[in-house]
């Protein structure tokens, strides 16, 4: 399979049709999230204006250019358009070009980039709903195990992969049900149990390790920037935090452990 490390303007081709595309979908997938956070199908129906209910147009549904040419206003009632739309668009952009680069043209790159998709979404689902959908993780699993003899995982990497995944998804279910029966009242949602269940899948056993710790550092960042607001330290979802810690891991994971096992001398 051709690399775009091959020729330097297949490079810039491939990373300018990645980014555009990465944009596109970024677009879909926020449809998608608020969609399925308030009950409604992604799969029918057109986009239009949650206020009035206006059909956009093309023209209206070009990811990051319409939302400026607009003033971040809906052209049939004024209603401000959430900077969310424009800003989710550009960074899942970003992060398919980072997907792009970091795989190149393989089935690998299209295997973690299903998976970064669904991760993308279900953040953007769970920090709308406090829920996190069951078909995110049923998608990765489905494209971790499809994917699988043309990514040339070694047999013994694979059953190390899938112990992973259940020693995760089962120690934090045990961990959240002690927690749960400690404080009274529910620690971690059972969506973020699965979620890391399918990381392990995806990073193995330390890259999960490693995600989760992230994904601590992460929620405390949010959590302390909630009390600085006013919010008064209120509930954040922990799942796009581990989602968070997980696409790191995934595009950055090997200069990230390099660097950490240097700061502590190993």
């Amino acid at each position: 399979m051709m690399s775009i490390y091959e020729y330097r303007p297949f490079l810039i081709f491939f990373v300018a049709v990645a980014a555009v595309f990465g944009a596109v979908m970024g677009s879909f997938l926020n449809c998608a999230a608020w969609r399925t956070a308030h009950g409604e199908s992604f799969l029918r129906g057109r986009s239009r204006c949650p206020d009035c209910g206006h059909i956009l147009t093309p023209l209206e549904l070009i990811p990051i250019l319409s939302w400026i040419i607009q003033g971040g206003k809906c052209r049939s009632c004024g209603k401000k358009i959430p900077v969310r739309y424009p800003l989710t668009e550009l960074a899942f952009a970003c992060i398919t070009v980072a997907c792009l680069l970091r795989f190149d043209l393989t089935v690998l790159c299209l295997r973690n980039y299903i998976f970064l998709c669904c991760l993308f979404c279900l953040s953007l689902v769970d920090l709308e709903s406090f829920l996190i959908p069951d078909v995110c993780h049923i998608i990765s699993i489905a494209a971790w195990f499809v994917t699988l003899p043309f990514t040339f995982i070694s047999p013994l990497d694979t059953g190390l992969r899938i112990l992973a995944g259940i020693l995760f998804g089962g120690g934090i279910l045990l961990v959240s049900n002690i927690l749960d029966r400690v404080l009274g009242r529910e620690s971690l949602g059972g969506g973020d149990v699965k979620l890391l269940a399918v990381t392990g899948l995806y990073l193995g056993m330390a890259g999960t390790l490693f995600a989760l710790m992230l994904a601590c550092v992460i929620g405390l960042v949010f959590y302390s920037l909630g009390k600085k607001d006013g919010g008064g330290g209120k509930p954040f979802p922990f799942g796009p935090s581990i989602s968070a810690g997980a696409a790191i891991m995934l595009l950055f994971g090997d200069p990230l452990v390099s660097w950490y096992l240097g700061l502590i001398g190993l």
